[in-house]
């Protein structure tokens, strides 16, 4: 997740990632971790967090409340609208949501067990949440009222001729979403209606889940290669693929966003089974990866996650996240942290 998903060491201020992180070689029977294998886990817990904040919004007002994840009460007319594009929606969600609460509070826990400090991003909760009835009134770490979704993942995951990691780029499936600011949530109750335009509301997020996922899904194959330890690396390979499985599922659902025009500003959702998108590559109801070009353009064609080259992993997810308009808000301090938390991570070596 995603992104298409930073601060570590909140709690205890910065100093420890103020220097390049190289990974250490160790005994794999000592309980300490090395340092940039640490960086890896931190910056990874952080993203999780950060994810688990976002997940939890949405769960609030579109998904299913209940002890596992208590808080919010629902809002009727915004889940209707998710239910466009798929009656279990809410149940998707919850089940997202938990999820990344999980992945959160493992790999602080596991940080802990190593020896290394866990993340707590907890001063950084200062933005709002949205005035819809429905959701908490507590500080969030995100912005889901403002953003900006990159949806060139649902066309790059149908080309069997380009991979990002070659420098290629992709069209987006929604254009209007990456040239301005959108509610993926409803912001008041005064987004409630026009239908149309609580409808796009749950349109602009079932395409950003796809967008957060397949940031995810990305991000811990291209960390894992930098990985030292034989269990950091178990941790990181069982948990990424989840995040294939939850862009598989979002992939899905965003296929099936009705076609519309918000009356309100103008954002459209084409029709995805039209030019200049329908035929074979772009049937909505293709899930899964197709094959393409893969390590050399020499090599046979292979399905496979797309990015996973590893030079600059972190960073581009930060930057990412950043240009989603996730943090819109955020204090300075918070993007100073987000940006030394990925340096660190990138500067990993594996030995």
């Amino acid at each position: 997740m995603l992104a298409g998903g930073l601060a570590a060491g909140v709690g205890v201020g910065f100093a420890p990632f103020g220097h390049v992180a190289n990974a250490m070689a160790r005994n794999v029977s000592s309980s300490t971790i090395g340092a940039g294998d640490a960086a890896i886990l931190r910056f990874l817990a952080a993203a999780e967090i950060l994810e688990t904040d976002l997940w939890q919004q949405y769960n609030e007002l579109g998904g299913v409340q209940d002890k596992e994840l208590p808080g919010g009460s629902g809002s009727p007319l915004y889940r209707e609208a998710l239910e466009k594009l798929d009656e279990d929606m809410p149940q998707y969600i919850h089940d997202n949501t938990e999820d990344e609460l999980t992945h959160e509070t493992f790999i602080n826990a596991y940080l802990e067990s190593r020896g290394a400090e866990p993340v707590d991003l907890e001063r950084f909760r200062t933005l709002p949440s949205s005035k819809a009835s429905g959701a908490q009134q507590i500080g969030r770490l995100t912005n889901l009222m403002e953003l900006t979704v990159d949806t060139s993942w649902w066309t790059r995951y149908r080309s069997h001729r380009k991979n990002p990691d070659f420098g290629d780029t992709f069209p987006q499936a929604v254009q209007g979403l990456v040239e301005g600011k959108f509610p993926a949530i409803p912001r008041s109750d005064k987004d409630l209606k026009p239908k149309n335009h609580i409808q796009a509301i749950a349109n602009t997020a079932g395409f950003h889940f796809g967008t957060i996922e397949q940031g995810g899904t990305s991000l811990y194959p291209s960390l894992a290669q930098r990985v030292s330890d034989p269990e950091v690396l178990r941790v990181v390979l069982s948990i990424g693929p989840t995040e294939a499985m939850h862009l598989q599922t979002w992939a899905d659902k965003a296929g099936n966003a009705p076609p519309l025009t918000d009356p309100t500003n103008g954002l459209v959702f084409p029709n995805l089974n039209e030019k200049p998108f329908g035929g074979e590559e772009f049937k909505t109801n293709l899930i899964m990866p197709e094959p393409t070009i893969f390590l050399k353009k020499s090599l046979p064609i292979c399905s496979i996650v797309r990015p996973t080259k590893t030079q600059g992993a972190a960073m581009g997810a930060a930057e990412a996240l950043t240009a989603d308009g996730l943090f819109i808000g955020q204090s300075k301090e918070f993007f100073e942290a987000l940006k030394e938390l990925a340096s660190a991570a990138d500067a990993a070596t594996r030995e």
